[in-house]
């Protein structure tokens, strides 16, 4: 049977997640957020899930609505903070002690994921020594300089948006809407993308910016 890994509907794309899912959510700026699967997401019944998100808070993703159904447990993320004079309902619940949150600096949030997706399971970094963010971290003196052990992230489910796929679910990007994509994609044991357009043809390899073999489905979307 000929490879076709396109599917029908969001709820065939999010097939199989579960309770306690640790969930990579792609999104930098105003750019590759998997809004359409991450809106079906919010309609499971699913309690007690991570969320790996460069903001928890951006105005622009759809990621408010899986803490506001109380469906999530802890977000990884490296911006907490929301742009208005009110509090979100992210940090609402955080200041309630009611969610969970590991706050890191931007570069590492993306080393841990890229790691993951090499099975690497962690690394040593100066970024943060002597933080708050680091205390009770196993550290290393390289060169003269402190260095923080980080573990890597590795994840049940990435929701991930592109631009262009074919049936293989070989991946093309516009510009920022890469982002954390494809370290998130390979970092994940489900990885599913929504996209503009599916091609009829195989994308040319020269084209391709995430491989087919780090994609298991995706979904055609307005």
């Amino acid at each position: 049977m000929a490879i076709d890994k396109r599917v029908a509907s969001a709820a065939e794309a999010l097939g199989g997640v579960a309770d306690g899912a640790v969930v990579l959510l792609s999104g930098f700026g105003g750019a590759g957020f998997a809004n359409v699967l991450v809106r079906a997401l919010a309609e499971m019944p699913l309690r007690d899930l991570t969320l790996v998100v460069n903001s928890a808070t951006h105005p622009l993703s759809q990621t408010h609505l899986l803490i506001e159904r109380g469906m999530v447990r802890k977000v990884v993320c490296s911006a907490a903070r929301g742009r208005g004079k009110e509090l979100s309902v992210f940090e609402q619940l955080f200041k309630q002690g009611r969610i969970e949150l590991e706050c890191l600096p931007q570069g590492t949030l993306a080393e841990k994921i890229r790691a993951g997706g090499a099975g690497i399971p962690a690394f040593y970094t100066p970024v943060g020594f002597g933080t708050d963010l680091t205390k009770g971290r196993e550290t290393r003196t390289y060169n003269g300089r402190e260095h923080v052990l980080e573990e890597a992230i590795t994840g049940d489910l990435a929701l991930i948006r592109a631009d262009r796929a074919d049936r293989y679910g070989n991946l093309t990007f516009r510009f920022t809407q890469q982002n954390f994509g494809p370290s998130m994609a390979t970092a994940a044991k489900l990885a599913v993308a929504e996209v503009r357009v599916a091609e009829d043809t195989p994308i040319a390899q020269p084209e391709v910016q995430l491989p087919g073999v780090y994609v298991d489905r995706f979904l055609v979307v307005d």
